[in-house]
């Protein structure tokens, strides 16, 4: 691979994806999506081009014009600014039409088909991050009890469960009691909204959907994440160890061992 088509969505991986392609001496060409890409993208790309969420053709435009090998998807697209910021060309409506739902795997999965379509094959961008997947057992803060185990073994089953259908990925319980689970509004939204109900001492599991795509859909956390849990008090973060992205690690367990939030890989 020479050149990598990146489609760029919202968070720090973009970024760790590029930075990691120009390390391995790959040429970059992005496409960002406005309001939700990270200006500071451009420095670490070739080209970059500013798209609106939908616009399907011009991202295969883009890519083959800049003769890409192969391409990745890195970030997401929030959910709540798609009724301010979705404007779906001709191709992203017809794809839509034939795969009749607009669930994140269905979509996804649709735009991969096309961009497939043209001879560009979507490929998983973690390799190109060094370090970047949770490992087994606890990485930062002190120690679960028996009973905070109890919890998130139980949070990995809700968030499995409700990952049959595409609902979300993570799920809150404090003391054997679900307090919430993420649907359209967001993982911090939903924290958010359990803290309010149970108080402080949440436990935390982030889980991939079963039959996920991993290659561009897997649960990730980063600085934020901590930052978040931190706020509402939360006690336990668990991510599926060899699954969920860890992005910017130092920073991720820093923030989680200042502020005292346990994170564990689950396996």
């Amino acid at each position: 691979m020479s050149k990598l088509g990146i489609i760029a969505g919202n968070g720090v991986f973009p970024i760790e994806v590029a930075a990691g392609a120009r390390r391995h001496g790959v040429s970059v060409i992005a496409v960002a999506h406005l309001n939700e890409t990270d200006p500071a993208l451009e420095k670490y790309v070739d080209e970059i081009t500013w798209i609106k969420i939908g616009e399907l053709e011009r991202i295969i435009e883009v890519f083959k014009r800049g003769g890409v090998d192969q391409a990745a998807m890195a970030g997401g697209i929030s959910r709540a600014r798609l009724k301010d910021s979705f404007a779906p060309d001709a191709r992203a409506l017809q794809m839509l039409a034939r795969i009749g739902r607009f669930s994140d795997d269905a979509v996804l999965r649709g735009v991969a088909g096309e961009v497939e379509s043209e001879g560009i094959p979507i490929i998983d961008p973690v390799p190109l991050v060094a370090d970047a997947l949770a490992r087994p057992g606890l990485a930062a803060g002190p120690q679960l009890s028996e009973a905070q185990l109890q919890d998130l073994d139980l949070a990995f089953a809700v968030a499995r469960q409700i990952g049959n259908f595409d609902i979300g990925q993570t799920v809150a319980v404090r003391d054997g009691i679900v307090a919430a689970v993420e649907a359209v509004e967001g993982t911090d939204a939903a924290l958010r909204r359990a803290a309010q109900l149970m108080g402080k001492r949440l436990v935390v599991a982030k889980s991939a959907k079963p039959g996920q795509d991993l290659r561009f859909d897997r649960p990730a956390i980063g600085p934020a994440t901590i930052a978040l849990l931190a706020e509402i008090g939360a006690a336990v973060l668990g991510v599926e160890a060899g699954v969920t992205l860890v992005l910017d690690r130092a920073g991720t367990i820093e923030a989680a061992r200042v502020s005292g939030v346990a994170v564990y890989g689950h396996v």
